[in-house]
């Protein structure tokens, strides 16, 4: 009975998407019909979100179905929840470009809390972020929580949701993060605050920082290369051919967030001009 409710609620959701797909199927096409963009970059675009929504749909459920036991055993790193997304990227990305990963030995066990930071070129950069298979939080637009599935399953991991503008909102993201690095859970930061326009490295805001030295927690600076070449910030409808590689660093420790801040941000700076 409970195989046969589920296959039902699938066919439901999916056949909600596909009436949804279609249209944004256009409209990311006819957008950028008048720009010099490659055909096979826009007609990429298009099956990217097709495989995104398609694999959302198929896995949705495996979050729900394990969501009553990860509150009971995993309240705050909530594991599966972060493995099952990975899931998702991993499936979304593959036919799209690969990723090289570097430092991997630079990476704190999965058991020990840490802010991660990296520089933010595109919307790609999450998908690639998810499939190191670390059970950090995001900390993400509150709008983008109310969107269907998506915004299910970034409840359902624990991620952080923030009011731009909201100094209240503001606050209350620390504090979460600060809550959540107590009970063992990690958090990630874009220090930039927003996708960098034109590749180049942002001024970094300094609440990552602050979190991670009143929790006494190291900072772990990454490296992303190639994503807004691929997907370029403000034309998410398109994807380029090309590769990612992921650079992460040595973790850094200390107790003066504007020292972190500095560090963290000329780790990533230099790595950038050398891969060119």
């Amino acid at each position: 009975m409970m195989l046969i409710l589920y296959q039902v609620f699938l066919k439901s959701i999916l056949f909600f998407f596909l009436l949804t797909l279609a249209p944004l199927q256009f409209y990311i096409f006819f957008k950028f019909q008048s720009a010099e963009i490659k055909l096979s970059a826009k007609v990429r675009g298009v099956c990217f979100y097709a495989v995104t929504a398609i694999a959302a749909i198929l896995l949705i459920g495996f979050m729900m179905v394990m969501h009553p036991f990860v509150l009971l055993f995993d309240r705050y790193r909530r594991k599966a929840q972060h493995f099952i997304a990975k899931l998702w990227a991993m499936v979304t990305i593959a036919p799209f470009f690969k990723i090289e990963f570097e430092g991997l030995e630079n990476l704190p066990s999965q058991d020990t809390p840490a802010v991660y930071v990296s520089n933010h070129q595109s919307f790609l950069d999450i998908y690639t972020l998810l499939t190191l298979g670390r059970s950090f939080k995001f900390i993400s637009k509150t709008a983008i929580f109310l969107y269907p599935i998506i915004g299910w399953a970034m409840s359902m991991m624990g991620l952080i949701p923030l009011k731009r503008m909201d100094s209240r909102s503001q606050l209350d993201c620390l504090k979460r993060c600060m809550d959540l690095i107590r009970n063992g859970a990690s958090v990630f930061f874009f220090p930039e605050g927003t996708r960098s326009k034109d590749g180049k490295l942002g001024d970094f805001k300094k609440g990552a920082f602050s979190v991670a030295a009143k929790t006494e927690v190291p900072v772990v600076p990454m490296t992303l290369i190639g994503t807004g070449k691929i997907m370029p910030a403000g034309m998410e409808g398109i994807v380029n051919s090309g590769s990612v590689k992921v650079v992460i660093h040595k973790p850094i420790e200390g107790s003066d967030p504007e020292i972190l801040c500095q560090v963290a941000r000329n780790t990533i700076l230099d790595t950038l001009k050398r891969q060119g």
